[in-house]
């Protein structure tokens, strides 16, 4: 059957509409007729044109004929009560004035009823017809497109021609005022800005709400989720309308807004020529590969079409995972292979370097959770300082051009013998770069990286499925905060930039109160504060209430590239540091203060 849009279906309301409105009070008048004397036709006649054009008005007051009925609850119905009341008040209160007599009430009574069931019986009646008869899924859920240009319209069409999706285009709105009131689609309109979402979606019965601006700045992502945060209510966001148009992605590929599209940070622009100078046709060795980070950082060298890639870690299913990832691919000219091994095992790792000879390392095996470094200190120590020691040094043995350490904002000022294993690995390669080799040694510091394994998101996601409570340590914790794909990116910048022994460090943005990133959580999940509460654990061994970058006496110079600083340290002697750091391992030396006052160790 052909489908009936919108003018079309409005039309057809009104028509109908309208001889209900106008035939009602003949046939109540009909009814009663046995009963009473009722008034003349000439009087009947006057009050049933006063009460068509009452009905229009109060009709247009209440919105009657822009909401999708097919999707009518119990507050549609009581809108059609409250817009037929008024109505027939008016024209009681019109005809009273008019003929100077007392209104006949019963009339008016039976006139109100048959405008109730009648009216609300043609609603009915679409919808069974919507149902039945044009074949138009019921599950399909009433959903709110935000924005009115090309992505909106394509978005639009593809649902409509998509039954899988699931979804129904009801409405749409846009804070530009010369798109009010404009059809996007045969039956989807403009009816108002942003700060109206919260009327519409009651108005209309919403369930999802769709974000169709590909190029929406990170405040306004903010303010709309501020103003969509409505318990029942899911909020996506279409893809990037030129990956559509390209063919690399869906219109229905929704993704859910998430956290990170709330933190306020521009995407990188990426000098890919200079990247690609150190990776492509390369052999590039990746430690901790199996990591948050590291397995992010395989991903993008990737896109590079390196010669060789090795991916090296010490958990065997960590490493399966990625490799099963990177092979599925097909990236053909590229040979990835899998290596288990530990960093901590020099003879093991200085085999895999003599053999590959790879032209970059990337050290990403670390150990990372600091609540637990503190009580594990000598792993920490193992890991983290003698595990990068090792590899630094055999890549400089077997001349690999380029090493990049990946660091952390926790070794500034450290107060934890995580942050302090860290201070001492950029301290081991900055010692070891010279101008005698050709192995470049840089670090690369930055802050928390939203979704890693042991953040704070995966934990807060759990605790709000399970309905609560939300746990933060302390209402004044902030941390700095980045994706994952951003950090990896910026660290293959900051490696194609290095010239040897710089500390990078990326600007991380502003920093996010953790009770924010809770809340903003709990919002994104479709429920409130009133549903899932939040509750203060307490600051854990080791952590501080803010995070910082640099120390005071480090220079923070002007970027050299987009969101790149270098950060200067002093340099230590390696003759001078090799023997503090078996002092540390020995227990002679406290690890967290040699890392927060070196210089008074080499006085």
């Amino acid at each position: 059957m052909t489908h009936i849009n919108a003018k079309q279906r409005l039309f057809i309301l009104i028509m109908i509409d309208s001889i209900i409105v106008t035939c009602s009070i003949f046939l109540g008048d009909f009814i009663l007729t046995p009963f009473y004397e009722i008034n003349s036709m000439h009087k009947l006649f006057i009050t049933s044109i006063s009460l068509l054009v009452c009905h229009f008005l109060t009709a247009y007051f209440f919105d009657l004929y822009h909401r999708a009925w097919e999707y009518a609850s119990i507050n549609e119905v009581l809108l059609i009560v409250r817009s037929v009341s008024t109505s027939i008040l008016l024209t009681l209160i019109i005809i009273s004035v008019i003929t100077w007599s007392q209104p006949f009430y019963s009339l008016y009574f039976i006139t109100w009823m048959l405008h109730i069931i009648l009216i609300g019986g043609s609603r009915l009646f679409w919808r069974i017809y919507r149902k039945k008869v044009n074949g138009a899924p019921v599950y399909k859920k009433p959903t709110l497109i935000v924005g009115a240009g090309e992505s909106a319209s394509l978005l639009i069409r593809q649902m409509l021609n998509s039954p899988s999706m699931a979804m129904e285009p009801v409405v749409a709105v846009d804070d530009d005022y010369n798109k009010q009131n404009i059809v996007l689609t045969e039956r989807v309109k403009v009816q108002g800005y942003t700060t109206d979402i919260p009327d519409l979606v009651k108005r209309y019965c919403i369930k999802k709400i769709i974000i169709a601006i590909p190029s929406i700045e990170n405040k306004k992502m903010r303010e709309l989720n501020r103003v969509c945060n409505i318990k029942g209510v899911s909020l996506f966001k279409m893809p990037n309308i030129n990956d559509v148009l390209t063919g690399e992605l869906e219109v229905n590929q929704l993704k859910r807004v998430e956290v990170e599209d709330l933190l306020g940070r521009s995407p990188v622009e990426l000098n890919m020529d200079q990247i690609a100078q150190g990776l492509t046709d390369k052999t590039v060795l990746v430690t901790g590969a199996g990591g948050s980070i590291g397995a992010e950082i395989c991903r993008q060298i990737c896109q590079f079409e390196p010669r060789k890639l090795l991916i090296l870690g010490h958990g065997e299913n960590s490493i399966y995972l990625i490799h099963q990832e990177l092979m599925k691919q097909q990236y053909t000219n590229i040979e990835i292979i899998p290596i288990i091994a530990d960093v901590q095992d020099r003879k093991q790792i200085n085999n895999i370097i003599k053999q590959y000879k790879p032209f970059a390392i990337y050290h990403a095996a670390a150990h990372k959770h600091v609540p637990l470094m503190e009580i594990n200190t000598e792993e920490a120590f193992k890991n983290n300082v003698i595990g990068t020691k090792n590899v630094a040094e055999l890549a400089k043995r077997h001349a690999v051009q380029k090493f990049v350490l990946i660091s952390t904002d926790k070794a500034v000022n450290p107060c934890n013998v995580m942050g302090a294993s860290k201070r001492i690995a950029e301290m081991i390669i900055q010692s070891l770069n010279d101008e005698q080799h050709v192995t470049q040694f840089v670090a690369v510091r930055f802050g928390n990286v939203l979704g890693s394994r042991g953040s704070v998101i995966p934990l807060f996601k759990k605790q709000i499925a399970e309905g609560g409570p939300v746990t933060v340590t302390h209402p004044d914790m902030t941390r700095y905060f980045m994706t994952i794909p951003e950090a990896a990116r910026l660290v293959l910048q900051a490696g194609a930039l290095a010239k040897g022994g710089e500390i990078f460090v990326l600007d991380m943005g502003k920093p996010v109160k953790i009770i924010e990133l809770a809340k903003n959580l709990i919002r994104l999940s479709g429920k409130t504060e009133n549903d899932i509460n939040i509750e203060f654990s307490g600051i854990r061994p080791g952590e501080k209430l803010f995070e910082e970058l640099l120390k005071d006496d480090e220079i923070y110079p002007t970027q050299i590239y987009e969101q790149i600083y270098i950060g200067k340290s002093t340099v230590y002697p390696i003759e001078k540091l090799y023997p503090c750091l078996a002092k540390i391992r020995s227990g002679e030396i406290n690890i967290i203060d040699f890392a927060k006052r070196s210089e008074h160790y080499f006085e």
